[in-house]
């Protein structure tokens, strides 16, 4: 087999959404760069996370929709017996993710970054090797980013195989299961779980935790709970999975008594999170310094070793793509010789269930945990004219902010399309805003962003709508 070698300045291994960005940022500052990715250009969230599972998000719900309309509607709306070809579903998915990966393609090769098809294996701090489909290539750098993602975390008493699947076969299915066991009640798990029950699917979800979406708080998840009950989902709550039945049909769960029981399936998603990609392609050779699985590194991005970066997953919690990003930005500047740091005042968490929950900042318990002094207080969607006129007003926005300053430390919300509130929650946290600044701009009406406001009115003590 044929080998070529290549030299450049920025080596990027792994082409999701920091590794392109940091690559991106780097063509236009100048900087002489190869992204070598083994897949597909987007990773995980292009291709089979964050981008696909919000299509099937959005087509289970227009499908929903039709089936309640079936049903009779307060709207006056009537339709017959609607039904869904799943396969033309995954097909408008793969085509959204197509125009996607297509767009990053063409940003890359517009700003100069050459794109290596193929695995890398690391050779040392400067050197990789790359299987392609023409060769091997050693490509020998200055600066060696690291951005090599996750993967889904596998569970040892439910291997991954025939029935039993990750995210990314759940999100290309060929057909609706007629019974689905979602083993991992986090967002992964609910956000796919919820899905599958609009489309048809009985559903039952296992959490080890006594609550679903355990990472957030307690007064956030419970209109997801209700939602989740009404709609037909069943919660098995503080349940250890213990493994498949004899014949494969069912999973065998345990409380906490131990008593054991079965749940019947077709399919089993095991949703239990994500870990640092670290395995297999050389990266121990680096023997760089670890935070538990992933990559240690200080707020510049640098690793242990000089002139080695490690952004995204690979680098541990939040894994998110938006943090990705913008430390993927950050890297190739200062590859490029300008001074910054990454240290975000908020980084926004969504979860894309339904109703929709969007955390930014410091919850109250965080906040008490820092020792803070703080006020927090909520507004509920019931008293919200554009949330009546979605049929949605279930939830609420709450702030958090100091009690001595007012400064606004944190953002929660649950309820319909709040994930778009995201951009103001983190933008008022950015820019230091007090509880006076946002209770006096003036917030259009009828807007599902009246209750930002409102939240903060109520915080200080003269709410206008409760």
């Amino acid at each position: 087999m044929s080998q070529t070698t290549k030299t450049t300045t920025l080596l990027v291994i792994g082409g999701g959404p920091g590794g392109y960005v940091a690559a991106i940022r780097a063509g236009q500052l100048g900087v002489p760069t190869i992204l070598v990715e083994g897949e597909r250009l987007g990773g995980t969230c292009l291709n089979i996370g964050c981008i696909p599972s919000k299509a099937l998000i959005h087509a289970a719900e227009e499908y929903e929709k039709a089936r309640h309309y079936a049903e009779g509607s307060a709207l006056g709306i009537s339709v017959s017996a609607p039904s869904i070809d799943v396969a033309r579903t995954v097909a408008w998915k793969d085509g959204i993710v197509g125009k996607l990966t297509g767009g990053v393609a063409a940003l890359l090769k517009k700003n100069g970054v050459e794109v290596v098809q193929g695995w890398a294996r690391l050779l040392d701090g400067k050197t990789a090797e790359v299987e392609t489909a023409a060769g091997v290539v050693r490509i020998q750098c200055e600066h060696l980013l690291l951005a090599a993602g996750s993967e889904p975390t596998p569970l040892p008493s439910v291997p991954f195989g025939g029935m039993v699947v990750s995210s990314t076969e759940a999100l290309s299915p060929a057909d609706i299961p007629k019974k689905l066991v979602v083993v991992g009640g986090g967002y992964i798990g609910l956000e796919l779980g919820t899905v599958y029950r609009k489309l048809g699917a009985e559903v039952a979800v296992v959490e080890a935790q006594d609550r679903i979406l355990p990472t957030y708080d307690a007064e956030l998840t419970k209109p997801v709970a209700a939602a989740l009950a009404k709609m037909g989902v069943e919660l098995h709550l503080g349940r250890k999975v213990l493994g498949l039945n004899g014949k494969g049909n069912a999973v065998r769960i345990q409380d906490a008594a131990g008593a054991e029981t079965q749940l019947g399936a077709d399919r089993v998603l095991i949703a239990v999170g994500r870990r640092p990609r670290t395995q297999g392609w050389g990266l121990e050779t680096l023997q760089l310094d670890r935070k538990g699985n992933a990559l240690r590194i200080d707020d510049q991005c640098r690793t242990s070793m000089r002139d080695v970066w490690a952004i995204g997953d690979i680098a541990g919690e939040p894994m998110l793509a938006h943090r990705a990003m913008a430390q993927g930005e950050m890297v190739a500047e200062l590859v490029a010789g300008k001074r910054r740091h990454f240290t975000p005042a908020s980084i926004p968490a969504v979860c894309f269930t339904d109703p929709e929950v969007v955390v930014s900042g410091l919850s109250p318990a965080d906040a008490e945990q820092a020792g803070l002094d703080c006020l927090s207080a909520s507004f509920p969607f019931a008293a919200n004219g554009r949330a009546m006129t979605l049929e949605s007003t279930d939830g609420f926005v709450r702030v958090v902010a100091r009690r001595d300053n007012h400064l606004v430390v944190g953002w929660q919300a649950v309820g319909r399309g709040v994930s778009e509130l995201a951009a103001a929650f983190s933008q008022s946290l950015e820019m230091g805003a007090t509880l006076e600044d946002v209770a006096g701009t003036i917030h259009a009406h009828p807007t599902l962003g009246e209750a930002v406001q409102e939240a903060a009115l109520k915080a200080l003590g003269h709410a206008l709508h409760i």
